[in-house]
């Protein structure tokens, strides 16, 4: 019998990746989701998932999808939940996977947690590794993706023909494509014994906002114009995301590139291959 393996947030960013990059490994995927219906998930069936609807707020929901799982890949939301909620959450489907006998546990945390950054939906992801750890289970890993590339394109940066930031213009960003988590979660399950009790932060390139909008610029073939702005105006729509920048322009990341490459056995995207990959979508 193939392992099961219980995926959240299997229609987002995130589980998507995971689901994609696991799927043809060996393993019968369960794709968790609110909703089991549209686009996504007929793609997830046709990678040969078993779509089960659950919700992270119902325990109960998670208790019939991780009946019988040997492992299980955790996402939360942040912008969707809050931080108190995201937490209640991640530990929620912690709690209720070691409860249900769940083997192997992989928590999608964020870069630099372990770090006292100071950044409420860092520091919320950090107590729920250490709840994580804390539970004992038989084995698990940790990893922590960087700052998304796509983030870029998101209406949190880019407007129109514009970059817009409070990042000052010479801050190096390590960045991670979505994909390529997906990449790496997929070995958090291949490689389980060997990687059991790491936590691993994830990058696979890096670049200044300026950089980023000659190579937005490049790929979309539009000149795209990096635009800095007074942290104050962050400010007024997310305390969280203003100390986030403010960090990044103070310490910012330290996942080691060169090593994850060595030991994953390929390279992550750098933001011009990946750019240019969002044309071709």
């Amino acid at each position: 019998m193939a392992k099961t393996v219980v995926i959240t947030g299997a229609t987002g960013k995130q589980g998507g990746a995971v689901a994609r990059s696991l799927a043809g490994q060996g393993f019968q995927i369960k794709a968790m989701t609110r909703k089991p219906q549209g686009d996504a998930v007929r793609a997830l069936v046709q990678l040969g998932a078993e779509i089960v609807q659950g919700d992270l707020d119902d325990a109960e929901s998670l208790k019939r999808v991780l009946e019988g799982a040997w492992g299980a890949f955790a996402v939360q939301n942040t912008w969707e939940a809050g931080v108190e909620r995201e937490e209640e959450q991640g530990k929620r489907f912690a709690l209720i996977a070691r409860e249900k006998g769940v083997q192997h546990f992989v928590y999608s945390s964020v870069g630099s947690a372990h770090r006292r950054t100071g950044i409420p939906h860092f520091e919320n992801k950090w107590r729920v590794e250490e709840t994580v750890r804390g539970l004992s289970f038989p084995s698990h890993v940790i990893l922590r993706p960087v700052f998304f590339m796509e983030n870029l394109t998101s209406p949190w940066f880019l407007h129109g023909d514009k970059l817009i930031t409070s990042l000052e213009a010479d801050t190096m960003l390590q960045m991670i494509a979505v994909e390529d988590i997906g990449r790496f979660g997929a070995q958090a399950f291949t490689r389980a014994e060997e990687l059991n009790g790491r936590d691993i932060d994830l990058a696979g390139d890096a670049a200044t906002m300026p950089q980023a909008a000659a190579i937005l610029s490049e790929a979309f073939g539009r000149r795209i114009e990096f635009v800095r702005i007074p942290i104050d105006e962050v400010r007024k729509n997310s305390q969280d995301f203003a100390l986030m920048l403010e960090w990044f322009d103070r310490v910012g990341y330290d996942a080691d590139v060169p090593g994850l490459e060595r030991e994953f056995g390929f390279r992550p995207l750098g933001l011009r291959e990946w750019a240019r990959q969002q044309v071709r979508v």
